[in-house]
């Protein structure tokens, strides 16, 4: 059957499973799918843009709710300016608390930017971020992962049910599975994202093993 829906996906792993004792359990396997996903699945569909105004005197700005990975984080100034990533003590150390200007830098403080220097007008902030998966729900039926990828939300939820029911020897199968569906899913979009010059590498790679080995 085809899996479009996360009540496709549910469907799909209780047959798999073959037993109806573990339905309650299932939403469980996804969630923990999703959790593995968050940590080592990164592709282009990930990537979303925000922007934010800054205000005079005020250093902090809020990060988007949805936020994995920053990628970069630049001013709409003319010429643009990309700002530096600092950790909060070095931040603090190379801008002084009462410096004012345009900010050169930024750290991270909880759920807020911290700029520095603070600024002294009001800018234009572009973040490109990496999001958190859209976790399926039966409000929230499908995302791109589902879409493109089922298997590896199928692979998934049986290796942690898997391990739910104890069963060493499936749980490695599925680990298996689940683990490569994630590895060619990295090189599919790696091969999208950067396209001739990722063939002309893995050519270099090929001709160069040739001549070594």
């Amino acid at each position: 059957m085809a899996l479009a829906t996360y009540s496709d996906l549910k469907t799909s792993i209780a047959n798999f499973l073959a037993r109806d004792d573990l339905t309650s359990n299932i939403d469980d396997f996804i969630d923990l799918t999703e959790a593995r996903l968050s940590r080592e699945l990164y592709t282009r569909f990930d990537h979303d843009r925000v922007t934010a105004s800054t205000t005079a005197g005020d250093q902090y700005i809020s990060l988007p709710t949805d936020l994995r990975k920053i990628e970069t984080i630049r001013l709409n100034t003319s010429p643009r300016r990309v700002l530096r990533y600092y950790t909060p003590n070095s931040l603090d150390s190379n801008f002084t608390t009462s410096s004012n200007g345009t900010p050169q830098g930024y750290s991270i403080i909880g759920s807020e930017i911290k700029l520095a220097p603070t600024p002294d007008s009001v800018l234009t902030l572009e973040m490109i971020y990496s999001k958190t998966i859209e976790a399926l729900s039966d409000s929230n039926t499908s995302n791109t992962i589902l879409t493109r990828h089922p298997d590896v939300y199928l692979y998934g939820a049986l290796h942690h049910a898997s391990v739910f029911l104890l069963d060493e020897v499936k749980a490695r199968q599925y680990d298996e599975l689940f683990t490569r569906a994630i590895q060619e899913i990295i090189v599919t979009n790696d091969k999208e994202r950067y396209g001739s010059a990722l063939a002309m590498k893995d050519d270099y790679t090929k001709q160069l093993i040739t001549i070594t080995g």
